[in-house]
This record gives C-alpha cells, structure tokens and sequence, in this order.
C-alpha cells in the first residue's frame, strides 16, 4: 500500500481513504520521508474526512517539534488551512452566537498554532489569521503575539491569558470574547468590536482602541496607561473610569 497512495488526483485520494484502514494510512505515511509528508498534508487538509485532517496535524505538529527547521514552514501550512477553511463573514453581517464552536480540524490547527515553540519563529514573520471565522475558539493561554487578526471573527472565543501583545486586531469582532488576564500590550484594536468582552485584569498598555465598540465590555483592574480610547464607543461598562 506504500506504493499507491495518490498525492495530487483529489478524487483519487477520497476513494483511497474510504478504501483503507485509516489507521494503516497513517501508519504509512509517517514511513514516508518528511517532504512527502508535508506534501501530502498540504493535499490533503480540508479535502477529506474531519478524523484524517485533525490525524494530519497532529503529524504536522510532531515533525514541527522534532524537526525544527520546517517549523514555520507548517505553522504557514495550518494558518493557510485555516483560512482557506472558515467562511469570512463581514462586520455588517457578523452575529455573534457564544454556542457557535469551530470545527474540530481548525481547533485542533489552531491548538498547534497557539503552543508552538516561538523560539523556532524566524524573526520579521507573522503568523496571518486574517479575515477567518473562528467565533468560540479555544485559545485560553495562546501565544498569539503579533499575529495578523484583521477583520477576524473571534466572537465568544476563550482567550483567557492569551498573549496578543502587538497583535493586529483591527476591525475584529471580539463580542463577548473572554480576555481576562490577556496580554494585549500594544495591539491595534481600532474599530473593533469588544461589546461584552471580558478585559479584567487584561494588559492594554500602549493599545489602540481608537474607534472601538466597548459597550458593556469588563475592564476592571485592566493595566490602560497610555491606552488610546480616541473615539470609543463606552456604555455601561465596568473600570472605565479607570482608563488613562
């Protein structure tokens, strides 16, 4: 069966997976050598069952840590599935539904994503989320440091204790979004939507809120020196009385 994986025909590979032992598959393509298991990720992601993608990143995420030097190489492959994998929804048309969970292949890419090995970033990269739908994301404790979050829907996600310093979150829909305790120290997050979010104890030194929907949103013992509430929107929120 080594021999006759297919690699590029997408109807091929289908049949393939319904043919065989998923388990076996698996077992054969962590034989291959690792450029073929990168090429077979990138064919293979979101084209086939839920079980063999999350299977495939769990693989991607193994090489990543065994061999550092295609580690961005896959963080780009599972931001690129990501993308390619949510359905960008615009601001005029996002509603915000805190049971909406993303699906279990983008959650387990994400995951990844969010405990890489940092010290294998090459420097002057960053990691691109933009524009994706991944409203009620697991990201408690995610190091998501100047990540490209433009226009990214990450309404009612868990982002308690998540490191966004620098983070481009510009025109982003965080509605009712938990990130308490979040590092967010000098992030864009102008004309974003943070109405309901939970910022307690959150680090927002040097952010931009200019232009920021902060209606309801919880900013007790948020650290706010030097913050830019320019053109906020503020309604019955907590701690804002307290902003610098």
């Amino acid at each position: 069966m080594r021999d006759i994986i297919p690699t590029s025909n997408n109807r091929l590979v289908k049949i393939f997976l319904k043919t065989y032992n998923f388990v076996a598959i698996l077992q054969v393509i962590q034989q291959k050598s690792l450029k073929q298991r990168l090429k077979i990720a990138i064919e293979w992601l979101g084209n086939n069952t839920t079980e063999t993608s999350v299977a495939i990143i769990d693989d991607l995420e193994q090489i990543a840590h065994n061999h550092p030097q295609y580690h961005w190489i896959i963080m780009e492959i599972l931001t690129n599935f990501i993308r390619k994998n949510t359905s960008y929804i615009s601001q005029k048309q996002v509603i915000t539904n805190s049971s909406v969970k993303v699906r279990e292949d983008i959650q387990a890419a994400l995951t990844v994503i969010a405990r890489r090995d940092v010290n294998n970033d090459p420097e002057n990269q960053q990691l691109d989320l933009s524009y994706t739908d991944i409203r009620g994301a697991n990201l408690n404790g995610a190091n998501l440091e100047q990540t490209n979050l433009y226009q990214t829907n990450l309404g009612g996600a868990n982002l308690i204790e998540a490191n966004l310093e620098g983070a481009i979150l510009s025109a982003a829909n965080l509605e009712g979004a938990n990130l308490y305790s979040a590092n967010l120290k000098g992030a864009i997050l102008s004309a974003s939507n943070l109405q309901g979010a939970n910022l307690q104890r959150a680090n927002l030194h040097h952010a931009s809120l200019y232009l920021a929907k902060l209606h309801g949103v919880i900013l007790d013992d948020a650290i706010l020196d030097g913050a830019n509430f320019r053109g906020a929107e503020f309604s019955d929120s907590k701690g804002v009385g307290d902003r610098g």
